[in-house]
């Protein structure tokens, strides 16, 4: 083949592909470039979010809605983060709980939402009781995380000099229970 067919193949495969896809992928697609989206605005300061930082900002948002399955969701994540850090550290915002947990249900909603877009083809035809399942089970573990999240605050600040001390342990007894957990689900399976 010249090159002159193999780039009209290459198109015509690609007007193919694009007349071929469905509601359900691209919804949910959809979703994970406005929740990639609202965890970068809510972490980063006002004052860097005009122009071309937005823009910017909005192409991060855009890139793992399009290739979920490789590296762009964990940088998406990495650019999150980063503007959280430099919101708290650069530019002096205090750390308010409802921001924290606002961008941790972010990330979570856009990390879930990559996996399942990563398992849905463009064409496929899906039950959107499939989608409610995988969003209502995400919901639960958002919800769960929270909670403890706001218990774990609260106790932090019962004691005077001991309170952190108090969260850290309970938080790193909760992470060996939940690795103990995963390791026995691991053997069981």
């Amino acid at each position: 083949m010249n090159p002159v067919e193999v780039v009209t193949e290459r198109a015509r495969a690609a007007r193919s592909a694009v007349v071929r896809v469905s509601p359900a992928p691209l919804l949910v697609r959809a979703g994970i470039f406005g929740t990639v989206l609202a965890g970068l605005l809510l972490a980063y300061p006002v004052q860097v979010l005009t122009g071309r930082p937005l823009a910017a900002l909005a192409v991060v948002a855009l890139l793992p809605a399009i290739a979920p399955r490789r590296l762009w969701p964990t940088f998406a994540a990495l650019v999150t983060v980063g503007g959280w850090l430099l919101a708290t550290e650069g530019y002096d915002r205090p750390i308010a709980l409802w921001r924290l947990l606002a961008v941790a249900v972010a990330l979570y909603l856009a990390h879930s939402l990559c996996a399942l877009a990563a398992l849905l083809p463009y064409d496929a035809v899906v039950d959107p009781e499939l989608v409610v399942r995988w969003l209502s089970r995400a919901g639960g573990v958002l919800l769960a995380s929270a909670a403890l999240g706001v218990l774990l605050v609260e106790v932090s600040g019962l004691g005077a000099d001991r309170g952190f001390l108090a969260a850290t342990v309970v938080g790193l007894l909760g992470a060996v229970a939940l690795s103990a957990l995963l390791g026995w689900l691991w053997r069981r399976r």
